[in-house]
């Protein structure tokens, strides 16, 4: 098969979260311990680091790899989902898995995969992890796809495991308090591993510090130790249990969005901790890969400024917690009209997010092209209620045109919703 006809295959036979939701996540890890078993468990086969999280772990992952990339190691780094391309979600020193490793895998692995019938991103982690082992990675960073304790990827015993924070978001798989999504989040804290937890919430933190009790794994909240203290030029000046640091200048949009402070501080506490576990690893190579961190790992869709004149940014804050830090930004921003062009997947929580939104922007409803995509009239008319005023599209790209026939060069633009909003923009 060919490569477009490879990702047919898989898109079609294969069980799909993105498309369809909650039918195709599995709450055990059978399938991917019988896989990673037909494959001769290529997890074990190098060292890794655990990213999970409700919001950040994808930055977080990309700022651990982007360190030990620029510290001399060959880095594999598992994300998901994609934005444009299947093979963002595994790659090496920022250089995605290749098609053909893409298509001799599956077109290997038929017979397993229609006996085990794995859902999509089951085959994708054991893809990840072949690979790597394949190409002999000196570390891997793996990314947590939902929850943690039944994820998919909870099959390592890593070198650390670090969690960046604690929101609401699929609560219907979850658990509809934080507590309980802290208890999922908390299944990847693995016995006398160490973990790092990004930030501290009165709610989540006993239930990591319980877990990680039981676990005998040395805890450390980041953000009791480490600090933003100040902004000189591009850079952000981070302190350490009150004295001075580091200085971090952010590339691409991680310099532009507030938000992603948190994220950095997580980073560094974990590098830190890695350098601890005797790793030729310190803050300083992250200090200087963040020079050219976008190009270096191929990092998107954060707050990514894709136009000027007017001012057009993506962001995939596609939850409660996520909306609310974008639309913070923008009280650092100067323009002269707001326009939004947004859109969200149909499982969310969709109603508590508009009640964050901006009553004096204007909108521009869209449905992103995947069947879990909440319908354009549907969010027109919830909006409505919200005090929200706009109109509905036919496509994303339809309406961010509109958007840009509509704005003056000193407007801003701002794409806001689900990954699969952003996606078509990109």
């Amino acid at each position: 098969m060919t490569y477009s006809e490879t990702l047919e295959y898989l898109y079609s036979y294969l069980p799909m979260y993105h498309r369809i939701g909650d039918a195709a996540y599995k709450k055990d890890l059978t399938n991917t311990i019988a896989l990673c078993d037909h494959l001769g468990d290529p997890q074990s086969k190098f060292p890794t680091i655990h990213v999970g999280g409700t919001n950040g772990k994808g930055s977080c992952s990309h700022l651990i790899a982007a360190a030990f990339q620029e510290a001399g190691y060959k880095t594999g780094l598992y994300t998901s989902p994609h934005y444009k391309d299947f093979r963002e979600r595994i790659k090496i020193n920022g250089n995605f898995i290749s098609r053909a490793f893409v298509c001799q895998f599956t077109e290997n692995n038929r017979g397993v995969f229609e006996k085990i019938r794995p859902s999509f991103f089951e085959m994708t982690v054991a893809m990840a992890f072949s690979y790597f082992a394949e190409q002999k990675v000196d570390i891997a960073v793996v990314e947590v796809g939902l929850g943690g304790r039944l994820d998919s990827t909870n099959v390592i015993i890593p070198e650390l495991s670090v969690i960046t924070n604690i929101s609401y978001d699929h609560m219907q798989m979850l658990g509809n308090t934080l507590p309980k999504i802290a208890f999922e989040k908390a299944g990847i804290i693995k016995k006398n591993i160490p973990v790092v937890i990004g930030e501290m919430h009165p709610e989540s933190a006993p239930v990591f510090t319980n877990k990680a009790g039981e676990m005998d794994a040395p805890i450390l909240f980041a953000d009791q130790h480490y600090a933003i203290s100040g902004r000189e030029n591009d850079s952000l000046i981070v302190s350490k249990n009150g004295s001075a640091y580091g200085s971090y200048f952010c590339d691409g949009g991680l310099s532009r969005a507030n938000y992603q402070e948190k994220n950095l501080l997580t980073a560094v506490a974990a590098i830190d901790e890695m350098e601890k576990l005797g790793w030729k690893v310190n803050s300083g190579h992250l200090s200087t890969a963040l020079h050219y961190f976008s190009e270096s790992v191929k990092f998107m869709g954060r707050w990514q400024k894709i136009g000027e004149k007017p001012l057009i940014i993506a962001d995939s804050g596609h939850n409660e917690a996520g909306v609310r830090t974008a639309l913070e930004q923008l009280h650092t921003l100067k323009f002269d009209q707001l326009h939004i062009v947004t859109g969200f997947v149909n499982d969310k929580d969709v109603d508590k997010v508009l009640s964050l939104f901006p009553e004096n922007a204007k909108y521009y409803f869209s449905k992103a092209n995947i069947p879990r995509g909440m319908d354009a009239a549907l969010l027109k008319e919830m909006a409505a209620k919200r005090g929200l005023k706009g109109r509905k599209y036919s496509s994303v790209r339809n309406a961010l045109n509109a958007a840009k026939r509509s704005a003056t060069e000193n407007d801003m633009i701002l794409i806001l919703g689900s990954i699969f909003v952003v996606a078509e923009v990109l």
